[in-house]
């Protein structure tokens, strides 16, 4: 008996001074991002490389204060890649995969709209921590009442409302409108709300036409044709990822950005790749206050630092954004954490923690502000596109505060925008 006993204690003795020496736990995130298509080059993937270089930096503790601790709550953090590619159902199948087989403690993810509408309803019935970290369409917390689910980057709205706002306000001559957008709930609430903006803010504006292509259809010939036809003095258009550069690639050949004043409201992503082939005066966005809008801070000097370091190109913003999600849910989890005596948090705990959270992220101050705490609100900006020294650089920029680009909370952006959305002296 006592040789077995000894031999015990002997045993677990190895095993703690094993686990110790294997520190605490990882905090499993399943990151969900194109991975493959037209989307993954322009979208995807630089999203990909913003939560590597984040994660990495956030176990080594190198992130600017307040992030400088190790980790999420001294966990490290350990990815798993899921590519977004392949529809909604296929979507839905490798989300539950994750949390019912991988057990990640959170996911964070999701680019198409179409794909957060499908999975946000799975995972308030698998109770899972969700982090919506780009997809637009206001719908998500304006149609549904949401646990589990949270978004830390702002809604498609607050694209198409800044885009009227600048256009009403640098080209106030402006009558005929025009729009070429993807035919799903992203490309339709983008039309739309800048529509609706438009006429909200210059009530004589005409609509001379709306071309609604399949997403990624990828060959615009026929749209462009009626777009130059139109006459429009203003084209609005929401395409991101492949389908816009391919627009611009095959629009600025004939000439409509010369006929027209073009808005790309995801425009920011195509400044490195395609350069001086956007045309000048072209407005772009970049889907909230990322990339060349991004304010002067450290933590935004160490996101270029670091990704640019690593890929030889500086982020743009689906790499800001994924990382805003990323500190997002570090600031929720160690805010819970202190609430907890220094313990690691229940999920529970961390969601309420989470709601109405107010933190920093590379693009500034982001307040989840809407969705009874589940929506993000930052400020906003716009520019156009001018030529230097053969780059593409934005000048000529306009930023919008939250409150000019987003209803209150409760409020369907549909109806604000009708009814009490105000010009900007």
């Amino acid at each position: 008996m006592k040789v077995r006993l000894g031999f015990t204690l002997a045993a677990l003795g190895l095993a703690a001074s094993t686990a110790l020496a294997q520190g605490p736990e990882p905090y499993r995130i399943g990151v969900v991002t194109f991975l493959s298509g037209a989307a993954a080059g322009p979208f995807g993937v630089p999203a990909r490389y913003g939560a590597e270089v984040t994660a990495e930096a956030l176990n080594a503790g190198t992130v600017p204060a307040p992030y400088q601790t190790k980790g999420i709550g001294g966990r490290p953090i350990e990815l798993i890649f899921i590519d977004e590619a392949g529809g909604t159902t296929k979507q839905v199948s490798e989300y539950r995969n994750l949390v019912q087989r991988q057990k990640v403690d959170a996911v964070i993810g999701y680019i198409s709209s179409g794909d957060c509408l499908a999975v946000a309803p799975v995972a308030e019935e698998l109770q899972k921590l969700t982090i919506l970290f780009d997809c637009g369409t206001p719908r998500i917390f304006e149609d549904g009442n949401y646990k589990y689910v949270f978004r830390t980057g702002p809604t498609g709205t607050v694209d198409s409302v800044a885009a009227a706002l600048y256009v009403t306000g640098t080209m106030p001559e402006a009558t005929k409108i025009a729009g070429i957008n993807q035919n799903y709930a992203w490309g339709h609430d983008s039309w739309n709300d800048f529509e609706a903006a438009m006429k909200r803010l210059k009530p004589d504006v005409q609509v001379v036409t709306s071309q609604m292509p399949k997403f990624l259809a990828g060959q615009y010939g026929a749209e462009i044709s009626a777009l130059i036809a139109s006459g429009a003095d203003v084209v609005h258009s929401s395409f991101w990822g492949g389908d816009m550069e391919a627009f611009v690639l095959q629009a600025a050949p004939r000439g409509l950005f010369q006929r027209s004043k073009v808005v790309l409201t995801t425009g920011e992503t195509g400044l490195h790749k395609l350069g001086t082939q956007i045309p000048e005066g072209t407005i772009i966005g970049a889907r909230g206050p990322f990339g060349p809008f991004a304010p002067d801070t450290e933590l935004n000097r160490w996101l270029v630092r670091a990704y640019s370091e690593r890929h030889k190109e500086p982020p743009t913003y689906p790499a800001y954004k994924m990382s805003q999600a990323l500190l997002g849910l570090k600031a929720a989890y160690e805010k819970a954490q202190a609430a907890n005596g220094g313990q690691a948090p229940s999920q529970d705990q961390v969601i309420e923690a989470f709601e109405h959270l107010e933190y920093e992220g590379p693009g500034g101050t982001v307040r989840m502000a809407l969705g009874n705490g589940h929506q993000a609100v930052m400020e906003t900006a716009y520019g156009e596109v001018k030529h230097e020294n053969g780059k593409a650089v934005v000048v000529n920029v306009r930023r919008y505060t939250a409150e000019q680009v987003n209803p209150p909370d409760g409020m369907q952006s549909a109806a604000w925008i009708k009814n009490d959305l105000k010009p900007v002296q």
